[in-house]
Order: structure tokens, then sequence, then C-alpha cells
């Protein structure tokens, strides 16, 4: 097998080309995807993979870019899929990405130049202990840099190159999904399986070197609809019953000690409330409930409609609505009934001179939902870091490890066949 060099910076360079397309999800429209700017990156992208020699490159009209590198061996080998998201998150500006690099990281400060209060200091990311000599890639004090998840599409496309410049590193037929709508829980509502054909997959969308997570949260939506009464404000006593302070007294009886994205870490799941708006009359909140098991997830949605009633008895006129809908499920049960797939992840992970980290996320992937449509899908790191802000970084090193991950997977499926 030859070993994945990026000499010429290709991955280094592909990554800055990517994270100058603005490709920001936008949770409140119902388009799929979400924004057009997205296809922006895909119309990129099809094209680069089309230049490799993938002639089956293409982006559907729902933004969805898929992408086959045909088996180069006689062995019937299981079609594997790696797969990442375009999109980033709407919690801060990807417009107008300036990327920098910082070569050589020897474990200073790292000051933004375009907002000097944009810090990055080693005690507030651990990981940067790992990274002296490393070269460091972040944004410049105003948008969010944009690895999660460009790092991952960067990774797969890099991998994608050298097997189209390596036909006698033998694989099976590998599938290329890159998703649109990660961020706001849509990425996999309109990919095609069947066309896609693939029996397992690997979203590359993690943080630390070498970490593989084969479990996630459980996760459920809640819309809780407060309906109180409304009168004139001078000639209100007694009677008005404002939905706005019954649904601030909900939140705020909430307990910050527990159940709070705050004071939980490990496998303690919480209730979180994202959103609240209306008026007198009508108002709602958004909550998002969190748990690794099915039964804590299902305690906590009971346990938030408890807290409701409770606080309403003392608005004998006001009523409520609790919706709670499924967003998605711990991948680990799917995942457990297919050992061979974390297997040789963390194979390929030890190949590349990596301690493997296996471990579990706090929070979703693709992969989550992929799981249960039939595609087990575990995730592998892809070297991003402090996502969703303006302090978001991503190791030029870590993301070769990653490539040469990806590289690795491919030719252990065929080597096992």
């Amino acid at each position: 097998m030859l070993n994945y060099q990026n000499k010429t910076k290709t991955l280094q360079n592909r990554f800055i080309k990517y994270v100058q397309i603005d490709t920001q999800s936008d949770p409140m429209s119902p388009a799929t995807p979400s924004t057009e700017k997205q296809k922006d990156l895909g119309n990129v992208l099809v094209q680069e993979l089309q230049d490799m020699g993938i002639a089956d490159a293409h982006m559907d009209d729902h933004g969805y870019v898929y992408a086959t590198i045909p088996s180069n061996t006689e062995k019937q080998v299981p079609v594997i899929c790696f797969c990442s998201h375009m999109d980033t998150s709407p919690d801060c500006s990807g417009h107008a990405v300036k990327p920098i690099i910082h070569t050589n990281y020897q474990g200073q400060d790292l000051v933004l130049p375009d907002d000097n209060s944009i810090v990055l200091r080693m005690h507030e990311h651990p990981d940067l202990k790992d990274q002296i000599g490393n070269d460091i890639i972040t944004a410049s004090g105003t948008t969010l840099l944009g690895a999660d998840n460009k790092a991952g599409v960067a990774e797969i496309m890099e991998a994608a190159a050298f097997f189209m410049q390596h036909p006698d590193v033998k694989h099976g037929t590998i599938k290329i999904l890159f998703t649109p709508d990660e961020e706001i829980g849509r990425g996999v509502d309109k990919a095609d399986l069947h066309k896609l054909g693939a029996d397992f997959g690997y979203t590359v969308d993690g943080e630390t070197l070498g970490s593989i997570e084969d479990e996630t949260f459980s996760a459920d939506g809640a819309l809780l609809t407060i309906h109180g009464v409304s009168t004139h404000p001078g000639f209100a006593k007694g009677k008005m019953e404002s939905a706005i302070k019954i649904l601030s007294d909900v939140i705020s009886a909430l307990p910050s000690d527990c159940l709070s994205p705050e004071s939980t870490e490990g496998k303690e799941g919480f209730i979180h409330p994202v959103s609240i708006s209306g008026s007198v009359e009508r108002a709602e909140g958004r909550f998002i409930l969190r748990a690794f098991n099915n039964e804590e997830l299902e305690a906590n949605g009971e346990f938030l409609d408890a807290t409701v009633q409770n606080i309403i008895e003392d608005y004998p006129n006001a009523t409520y609505t609790l919706e709670i809908t499924e967003q998605y499920r711990n991948m680990k049960q799917v995942l457990d009934r297919h050992p061979e797939v974390i297997q040789y992840g963390i194979e390929a992970i030890e190949r590349a001179g990596i301690t493997p980290k296996r471990q579990s996320i706090r929070g979703g992937t693709d992969g989550s939902r992929l799981s249960f449509m039939g595609l087990p899908c575990p995730n592998i790191f892809a070297g991003e870091h402090a996502f969703h802000g303006k302090q978001e970084w991503a190791s030029v090193q870590d993301m070769e490890k990653a490539v040469q991950t990806i590289i690795n997977i491919a030719c252990i499926w065929e080597e096992k066949a």
C-alpha cells in the first residue's frame, strides 16, 4: 500500500478554497437545500471530481453530490461510502471567510487579526497541546472557519484524487456523498440511498486526531405552545394570563444544576430551550431533548411535560400543547450489529500511526440517521475543533492523517473480503 503524502499541499489548498465559499444553512428556510449558495460548493466539487476522471460525479436538484470510484479488484467487496456535509452552522457568519495558516505552532496564543479579542489559548483549547510543530488554520476573527465540515470534504476529495492517481492500490467500489443542511438537522432528508448503492459508510466529521465515534445522542425536538388570556392591560387584574410569562415560568422552573447543557457532560442528557416567541395570547418555546438511551430520552420529555403542568395549574384559564417529534436515534443501536465497520475503522487509524480513540458524540451526525436508513455509518475524525464559532481551527497534519485513514479503510475492506 502506498502512503499518502501531501508534499504539494493539495489538501491544504483544497481546504482553503472550500472554506472561502459561503455555505451557511438556514433553519428558517423550508427549501432543500435551505440556501442555494450551498450549491456553489457542490458545483466546485462536481467539477473537481470529474476532472479527476470520476465520470458519474453530479449534483442533484436538492444539492446532494454523488460520485463513484469504481472497484479495481476481482474480489467481491462491500460498497463503502464516505460522507461529509457542505453546509456551515447558522450560529456564526460564514461570509467572506479569510483563512490564516499559523505555521510551526509553538504553543503561543493565536490572536486573530481582524478582531484582537478573539484569541486561541492552549489552556482553553487542550487539543492544541498535541499540535506543537504543526500548521494551524484559523479564520481571521470575524467569521467561523468552516472546518466543520469542509475539513471532511477536503479529506474525502484528497483521498479520491489519491485513488484515481494510484490504480495499483486495490479497493472495492467507493461511493462519495456530500450533503447539504446537516447543521440544521436535515442533512439526509432527501438523500437517495438506492442511487448511492452503498453497504456501509463513514462520515468524516469528527474532532480529535484518532477518534472514531460509534455512539451519539438520541434526539427529540419539542414544541411547547401556551395559550394565554389577553385583555386590556389597564383592566387586567384577575383576568390576564400572559402566555409569555407562563412560558418564562416554565423555562425558569427547569433545573440548572442538571438536565441542562451547561451542567452536563459524558453520558448525561439534557432539556434545552433553543428559541421562544409569542405574545400575551400565545407563546411558543422550542426545545431539544437529548439522551444516550431511548428510555432516558422519553423520561426527559415526560419531565418537561410535568414541569409545564405544574406551572400552568396557577393559570386556570390558560392551556398548552406539547408536541414531541423524533429527530434521530443513537447509531450504536445499529452499529453493534455490524462490529466489523468499527473494527476496520480502528485498524485504519492504527495503520496511520495513530492511537484510536473510540468514543461517543454529545451530538449527532448524518451517520446517526443514515444508520437507521440502512447504511451503518460511524464517524471518524476530520481534525476540526471549536466549531460553530470564531475560534474554530484545524490542523493540517491531523487532516493529512484523516486522508490516510480514509485510504486505509477502503484498502482494509478489500483485504478482508
